[in-house]
C-alpha cells in the first residue's frame, strides 16, 4: 500500500482519493443525464395537464346522430409516478373505465391503456392542436380537449360511409 504525506502533514491513501473523485464525477454525470433524459417525457406529459381534475358532467351515446343514452358522469384525472403517467377513472351510469396514459420516448407516441369489466386494450395516441387524439383503429378515434369555459370534453367518432360520425360525448366541469 502506498501512503503519501500531503501538505497538511496527514497521511492519506492517494488511490482512494482518486477513486473517490472519479466515482463522484460518474455519479454526478449519471444523475444529470437521467434528469435530462426525463425532460422530453415530462414535457410531453405536461401537455396533458388540462385534463387533471375532478370532473362532473353528462355522458351521451349516439346512434345515427340521435342520443340513445344520457346520464350523469364523474371523472377523476391525476398524475402518478412522478408525473410519468396520467390516471383516469371514469364512472357513468352505463360505463366504468380506468385508463392510464403515458408517453413512450422510444416510439415517440402516447399510449392509452383502457381497463373495463370486459378487459383491457392499448391504443396509440397523439397530441395535436391542443387535443389528445386516441386511435382505437383506422375507423375509430377519441378526442380529449378543453372547452372555452374551462371545462373538459371527451368524444368519440367512427368513420361511417365516408364521414366521421359522433358515437359518444362527455362534457365536464371541474369541481376543484
Amino acid at each position: 500500500m502506498a501512503w503519501t504525506v500531503v501538505l497538511t502533514g496527514k497521511r492519506t491513501h492517494m488511490g482512494y482519493r482518486k477513486t473517490s473523485k472519479f466515482f463522484c464525477c460518474i455519479v454526478v454525470f449519471l444523475l444529470f443525464d437521467a434528469v435530462l433524459a426525463q425532460e422530453p417525457k415530462h414535457e410531453k406529459m405536461e401537455q396533458l395537464s388540462f385534463l387533471v381534475g375532478e370532473w362532473v358532467g353528462t355522458s351521451k351515446t349516439y346512434e345515427n346522430g340521435v342520443v340513445t343514452k344520457q346520464g350523469a358522469a364523474y371523472e377523476k384525472i391525476s398524475y402518478d409516478l412522478d408525473r410519468s403517467i396520467l390516471v383516469i377513472e371514469l364512472n357513468t351510469e352505463f360505463l366504468q373505465l380506468h385508463t392510464i396514459i403515458l408517453y413512450d420516448e422510444a416510439e415517440q407516441t402516447y399510449y392509452y391503456y383502457r381497463f373495463s369489466k370486459e378487459g383491457a386494450a392499448r391504443y396509440p395516441a397523439e397530441f395535436k392542436e391542443g387535443k389528445l387524439i386516441v386511435w382505437r383503429d383506422e375507423k375509430t378515434r377519441f378526442f380529449f380537449g378543453s372547452t372555452p369555459e374551462g371545462g373538459f370534453i371527451e368524444y368519440g367518432e367512427q368513420w361511417i360511409n365516408g364521414n366521421w360520425t359522433k358515437n359518444f360525448e362527455d362534457n365536464f366541469k371541474n369541481t376543484q
